[in-house]
């Protein structure tokens, strides 16, 4: 009896280990297979994140191209109550009118100068007034000068010693003699020409073998005496200058043009002339030359036209109206009063419809004629806003309301 109690004893004991041991062992196979589950739910939620992220990085960057640019409404019913117009921007045949002062001075190529090129008194004086007409080739004046006399004398005897040795000796002391005094007779002549005697002059003293005491200055071109520095007895010497005489019948007129106007100037040019003192006349002209240096005081270059003046209507120092018409060829413009200018950028407001408006940045070139060049913001047909500009910019600085930074993109 008490064996079988024994036995009954281990085969319980036994019993237990046993499901003691399936039940461990299941239990270990039930949490790695929960933990595996776990793991893979977790990577599949990683995983989705990840592709969230990058849709949502993807949609962003659709988006930002896509910004709209910043409006400020102003009720269609209102705009005529506060004078809002609007205008399309397009393309305009562009021209630049240059308006200034010219003068009119002496054309320079027709200036002559008369001085004396010996020491001597001035004896006589044929022009004894300034603004007085000459013709070329009239007296001016008459000059005694005593190394004149001398160099006269010389050729009269160089003459006389020709004349009287033509005869004498053998042939070949003739010949010899002959051309040693026609020398001597040419040199006296030289000398005589280059002190503006004139020929007629020179035939005279060699014909009648007297020196004339006084030399006399003619005109060397027709025109009016401008500056008369001789006067009757003065003495003068080699170089100084005794008369100017300027031809008329062509002026200059020098006008001045700024230095930001001066890139558009080029010679060739026509341009329109008019004086105050004849109303209603107008004369064409053509830029002849453009002067190459600027004025430091004024910041001005000089233009110059040459202007027939057959009736001597036109005196130096006359002052003109120049008229320079400058051909730009078309241009995308806007009226200038529709461009609200802060100093540093240049800002439109584009009817965007519905009362929207949007300030946009734009890049001006040239204004002209109260129009306004557009190089850069704006595209030809879009509406931009040209009058009640600083209520609508007012409207929109209360609102907070700015155009896009570097402008918007079109």
């Amino acid at each position: 009896m008490k064996k079988s109690y024994l036995i009954g004893f281990v085969v319980a004991v036994l019993a237990v280990i046993a499901v003691a041991y399936v039940w461990t062992t299941g239990s270990n196979k039930g949490n790695e297979k929960a933990a595996s589950t776990r793991q893979n739910q977790t990577g599949a939620e990683h995983k989705g994140h990840e592709v969230q992220k990058q849709q949502e990085a993807q949609q962003e960057m659709r988006q930002s191209p896509a910004e709209e640019p910043p409006t400020v409404e102003i009720p269609v019913d209102k705009q005529p109550m506060i004078g809002v117009k609007t205008v399309e921007a397009s393309l305009h045949q562009l021209q630049k009118v240059i308006r200034t002062v010219g003068r009119v001075e002496y054309d320079e190529r027709k200036l002559a100068t008369v001085n004396a090129k010996f020491e001597g008194w001035i004896e006589k004086l044929h022009i004894d007034y300034t603004g007085r007409y000459v013709k070329k080739g009239e007296p001016l004046a008459e000059i005694y000068s005593p190394e004149l006399v001398a160099t006269q004398q010389e050729f009269i005897n160089a003459v006389t010693w020709s004349r009287r040795n033509s005869n004498a000796g053998t042939d070949a002391m003739k010949n010899m003699l002959s051309k040693d005094a026609q020398s001597l007779v040419d040199a006296a002549r030289q000398r005589l020409a280059l002190w503006d005697i004139s020929e007629e002059q020179i035939k005279k003293i060699e014909e009648t073998g007297k020196p004339i005491k006084t030399l006399t200055l003619y005109s060397p071109v027709s025109g009016y005496v401008v500056q008369k520095m001789a006067i009757r007895g003065m003495r003068v010497m080699p170089g100084e200058k005794l008369f100017d005489i300027a031809d008329l019948n062509t002026v200059w007129i020098v006008a001045d043009i700024y230095e930001n106007e001066l890139p558009l100037v080029k010679e060739g040019q026509s341009a329109k002339i008019s004086l105050s003192y004849f109303p209603g006349r107008e004369m064409n002209a053509v830029i002849d030359y453009v002067y190459p240096s600027l004025s430091a005081e004024t910041r001005t270059a000089k233009v110059r036209f040459t202007v027939p003046n057959p009736a001597l209507q036109l005196k130096p120092q006359m002052f003109t109206n120049v008229e320079v018409a400058i051909p730009l060829g078309k241009k995308l413009a806007v009226p200038a009063e529709a461009v609200l200018d802060t100093g540093v950028r240049q800002i439109v407001y584009v009817d965007k419809g519905d009362g929207y408006f949007e300030p946009r940045e734009i890049k001006t070139g040239l204004r002209v004629e109260g129009m306004q060049e557009v190089l850069a913001g704006l595209r030809p047909g879009e509406k931009i806003a040209s009058s009640a500009i600083f209520l609508i910019d007012s409207e929109a600085q209360i609102k907070g309301v700015k155009p896009l930074a570097g402008g918007h993109k079109h």
